[in-house]
């Protein structure tokens, strides 16, 4: 199981867009992916997720974690593989462990809580919650928006990962990320030449 959650090792520059739901991440990753000429990673909890819903009705359980938690890293390392200097993570496993200790009061399997902080990343976009709520099949926390947005800050800084709020509208969020991933590549350039 270990094996199956750990990243493929790449060169990269690897980015998370990180946040709780319906915050822009996937419209955020998909603006940087297409203007850096490379791949996102999509959410692989949202299909996976959407899929138990159309077929039977059902919710996530404690049992969809670990599966959930595979199938991203399998969607991560696949597309790592075709990528170009930057790929785009539209979530991560810490997103995953941020929502399974929410919905399972800190019960989330040992594995994902050592994994999920095993495998880097060199920049996380916190994604703020001025974006309006867009309702929808999975999502159900519209009233908690601040509180979810507070743990995953929390969860950052408690393991002192790199990070950046972004805020404001969708031309605002996706110009402060491109200056900073900017700086990202040139730095990387800078220490292999």
């Amino acid at each position: 199981m270990e094996k199956k959650l750990r990243q493929n090792f790449s060169d990269c520059i690897k980015v998370v867009l990180f946040g709780p739901e319906s915050t822009g991440k996937t419209t955020l990753s998909k603006q940087l992916a297409q203007h850096y000429n490379t791949l996102w990673v999509p959410e692989y909890m949202r299909e996976y997720l959407q899929k138990k819903w159309d077929t039977k009705k059902e919710i996530c359980t404690y049992d969809d974690i670990l599966p959930i938690a595979e199938g991203q890293m399998q969607l991560e390392n696949t597309y790592t593989l075709k990528s170009n200097k930057v790929l785009f993570c539209d979530t991560n496993l810490l997103e995953l462990k941020v929502y399974a200790d929410v919905y399972y009061d800190g019960e989330t399997p040992e594995v994902l809580n050592k994994i999920s902080l095993e495998n880097f990343y060199d920049l996380y976009l916190l994604t703020y919650i001025d974006t309006p709520w867009v309702p929808d099949d999975l999502r159900d926390k519209p009233h908690e928006r601040e509180e979810m947005f507070i743990k995953f800050k929390e969860s950052l800084e408690k393991h002192n990962l790199p990070y950046v709020v972004i805020k404001g509208d969708k031309f605002s969020r996706f110009t402060k990320a491109t200056a900073i991933i900017d700086q990202l590549i040139e730095q990387k350039s800078e220490y292999n030449r």
